[in-house]
């Protein structure tokens, strides 16, 4: 036998994971760092940092991952120090006083779902603006007492971290969170073992753990479907955010829809009103209708009425290639079963999800969602508009400015994203207990009262903490891609916090046109290097690993900016995340935004950085449309002069280059003797005392109770009374109603668009007179009389008005119309009568959109 000298085989190494256990004194960092309330209390942070700067730095910035890492030493050191203590006593006194508070019983209880939170640069379940909208709406249902319970997924490995190639090649790393280390908690049952949620699929069971996040005082609960109780094909469902072919996007959609309801069922949570941001969450609709119509033995109809009066559906996406939209054969496979049970044939189903019933036209969620919520609503005013145009098709019976789809203009969560020295100030000038009324413009006027000094210095002070961050944070990601040092250091002595520092940074799509800014180099050569007024572009954001444009666009702005005539003047910051979003927003001087028009549903960072003192410098699109206000920022019009794309980029660019050369860049630089711009900060006082109190997620909330919440859950709780009478006698009549809408007969029609002159009015009248026979239809009808002009640009009918005739009496069944109507728009027109049902138990017409046109 021969005896090796070495032999041994491969170890299989496993985890193991040694935490720290804090002594009882120091339990209450433990319970405060599992609430991401954490992330807007200042004191807490602090406190954090204070325990261990150098590991606190090491972790991320992850107060859990940090207490799990403390060394026996130094609990021992933070516990010997007196005052160190009295504070984390005090901060668990305010924290349970918070916490303690109970939730505003005069508003209804809300039930919140979507793909993605941006609650904290810890907790990687998010891409970029919905989600971080979604994150902030749930940090300000805290603070207003909301009760409101918000679902989601955990993502093993979340959204990609992003590095740069030697070339400028965007990377995406997806990296696997340790769910240890994370402010999360597993749900338990009464048994002490985890809860593992069964979601019935099409041929299988697909088991799912839940994992809850404390936000404040609302809870989300997040899906994880990476465990061993399900194949390696599905455990993979909540790997990666928006990951995957369509059909794993499909698997996510039912398992946040179907599972997402099945999971507040296990946990006995009911609410009154449902909210589905975005269309990902549309089939929680489909999983409620079969819950009513087999719990409840309601019939489809009647489940739809009730489900319909209780949910919201909010939509981001301005343009419909941003929608999502499944073949048949897809839908089939997951839903056949449910519809099963829903009751209704398949084809119905699926027209539920067309523009176009009875067509072969793919299924959308976002029709769906649109047809199973009673209301809906786009996210800024001017997305609201055109959502109405996007979403005509579903009521062809009526014109885009007709329809019920509303606005609520998002906000931002003051308290996460401003400062904590920004915050400071506004608590020593505004009053500590601003925040609860902090949508009220009056409180924000006293901004004007603060010295010019102040607010220079605020800014000043802001920007030298984002210039160290740079220099900081982001040396060694440019060595490693091979910059030479000395190249480095020029260009870091190129950042100064005196220069003008513009920032553009979000996500990358080629509609963001981050290219503007390069359309004449040379022209930005001569604008970033002149010494008396140096100027510094900042740029960061991720394109989607799947948008070659997006990356292409990353590439050309990092080759350009390692030019030598850009070298410190030109950046681009990889990898942007909540931490990097919060330095921008407050460091730079000046936010820019450039979306092709229409296509910026409504943009919040720019609220953000208004927070801030950061002015902006935007097209009239999305939020600043709207929260626009002249010598408190700059704005491209909201007009387009060119059709062709590529002649309006390059007058946009134009007009860019000039706004800076002509009044952006000498407003800065006009110093006075004490060295700063008293220009400069009038600009900035009134674009916070103006501007500031309209885009809070206070504002927000408010309007969502206002225009939608409220009403839903008033009429949700009508329908349901008396096991569901008043539903029920709404689908009699809709039924009624629907199978004798073609027995109407028109018996006679006078209507000439010949005018008669009122000389008392200086007015032209119209008159006519119309007679219908509805036959045995139980319902009231209206007649209208719509007026349009024809469009021949657009090849587009386009509404004028319309003005509804007065039924004169009742003969039977004939209903006698007449009218003698005021006109209200000179021109020629176009005109067209319409018959419609009327029912004061409906909550607008859109609801039971028949209708009939008559000649």
């Amino acid at each position: 036998m021969i005896i090796k000298a070495s032999y041994s085989n491969t170890p299989v190494w496993h985890d193991v994971h040694v935490h720290s256990i804090l002594p009882e004194e120091l339990r209450p960092l433990e319970e405060i760092a599992h609430n991401l309330w954490w992330v807007w209390s200042e004191e807490a942070k602090e406190i954090f940092e204070l325990l261990d700067y150098e590991e606190y730095e090491k972790c991320g910035k992850n107060p859990v991952a940090l207490l799990q890492n403390l060394r026996t030493e130094k609990t021992e050191e933070i516990m010997k120090n007196a005052d160190l203590m009295a504070r984390i006593g005090r901060l668990h006194q305010s924290y349970k006083n918070y916490i303690g508070t109970p939730f505003d019983a005069d508003r209804p209880s809300i039930a919140y779902f979507s793909m993605e939170y941006g609650l904290s640069h810890a907790l990687k379940i998010y891409s970029g603006g919905l989600g971080v909208l979604a994150g902030d709406y749930l940090k300000e249902a805290s603070d207003s007492r909301v009760d409101m319970t918000a679902v989601g997924f955990l993502y093993r490995h979340g959204y990609f971290t992003q590095t740069l190639s030697v070339d400028g090649q965007q990377i995406a790393n997806y990296e696997a969170q340790n769910f240890g280390s994370l402010p999360i908690t597993q749900v338990l049952d009464e048994h002490n073992k985890p809860v593992v949620l069964e979601v019935p699929f099409h041929d299988r069971t697909i088991y799912s753990n839940i994992w809850k996040v404390s936000v404040g005082r609302i809870q989300l609960y997040l899906m994880d479907t990476d465990l061993e109780h399900n194949s390696e094909y599905d455990r993979s469902i909540t790997h990666q955010l928006y990951g995957g072919d369509w059909e794993n996007r499909m698997k996510q959609e039912y398992l946040l829809g179907v599972g997402g309801i099945l999971l507040l069922k296990r946990l006995g949570i009911r609410k009154d009103v449902y909210h589905m941001n975005e269309g990902h969450a549309a089939l929680i609709s489909a999983k409620r209708l079969r819950d009513y119509v087999q719990e409840e033995k309601l019939s489809f109809n009647e489940a739809l009425e009730v489900v319909r009066a209780s949910t919201l559906y909010t939509v981001h996406t301005p343009v419909p290639a941003g929608h999502d939209y499944f073949e048949e054969s897809l839908i089939r496979k997951y839903m056949e079963p449910l519809v099963n049970k829903i009751g209704i044939p398949w084809y119905q189903f699926m027209d539920m999800g067309r523009d176009n019933p009875g067509t072969n036209e793919k299924f959308s969620m976002s029709v769906f969602a649109l047809n199973t919520a009673q209301e809906s609503n786009g996210v800024s005013k001017l997305h609201g508009l055109v959502s109405q145009e996007m979403f005509q098709p579903v009521w062809k019976g009526y014109f885009p400015q007709e329809l019920h789809v509303g606005y609520v203009t998002n906000g931002v969560h003051l308290p996460t994203w401003a400062t904590s020295s920004v915050k400071r100030i506004y608590e020593n000038n505004l009053g500590e207990d601003f925040y609860q009324d902090q949508s009220n413009p009056e409180i924000w006027k006293k901004v004007y009262d603060i010295s010019d000094e102040e607010i220079w210095g605020l800014r000043m002070h802001l920007k030298e903490k984002l210039v160290d961050y740079i220099k900081s944070e982001f040396v060694d990601g440019w060595l490693k891609n091979q910059a030479a040092p000395t190249r480095i250091i020029s260009m870091l002595d190129e950042i100064r916090p005196g220069s003008l520092i513009i920032g553009f940074s979000r996500r990358f799509a080629t509609y963001k046109r981050a290219h503007l800014l390069f359309s004449d180099l040379d022209r930005l050569a001569k604008i970033l290097n002149n010494p008396e007024r140096p100027v510094t572009f900042i740029f960061a954001g991720k394109a989607h690993p799947a948008d070659g444009g997006g990356q292409s666009l990353i590439k050309h702005i990092v080759e350009i900016s390692r030019r030598p005539e850009f070298l410190g003047k030109i950046i681009f910051l990889e990898n942007y995340d909540m931490r990097l979003a919060k330095r921008l927003v407050s460091g730079v001087d000046i936010w820019l935004n450039t979306p092709t028009r229409l296509q910026e549903a409504s943009g919040t960072s720019g609220e953000k950085a208004i927070m801030n003192g950061v002015l902006n410098l935007s097209v009239l699109d999305g939020w600043w449309y709207e929260g626009y206000v002249e010598g408190a920022g700059w704005a491209l019009t909201a007009k387009r002069t060119y059709e062709n794309q590529a002649f309006q980029d390059e007058l946009d660019a134009s007009t860019l280059y000039t706004m800076l050369e002509s009044e952006i860049i000498p407003l800065y630089y006009a110093h006075n003797s004490n060295g700063y711009s008293p220009q400069w900060v009038k600009f900035v006082k009134k674009s916070i005392a103006e501007i500031a109190p309209h885009y809070t997620t206070k504002r927000m909330m408010d309007d969502y109770f206002d225009r939608f919440y409220m009403k839903l859950a008033q009429r949700s709780k009508k329908l349901a009374e008396n096991n569901y009478a008043k539903a029920k006698e709404i689908v009699r009549w809709k039924e009624d109603t629907a199978s004798k809408w073609d027995k109407i007969e028109v018996i006679k029609l006078e209507f000439e668009p010949v005018q008669e002159v009122d000389i008392n009015n200086g007015k032209n009248k119209i008159y006519g007179e119309v007679v219908i026979d509805k036959k045995d239809i139980a319902a009231e009808l209206g007649l209208e009389c719509v007026v349009v002009d024809y469009d021949s640009t657009a090849n587009k009918v386009e509404f004028v008005e319309k003005y509804e005739f007065n039924l004169l009496k009742t003969e039977g069944s004939r209903l006698f119309f007449q009218t003698r109507e005021a006109l209200n728009d000179p021109g020629t027109h176009q005109y067209a009568l319409r018959i419609y049902p009327k029912n004061p138990d409906l909550p607008h017409r859109m609801d039971f959109a028949y209708v009939k046109w008559i000649s």
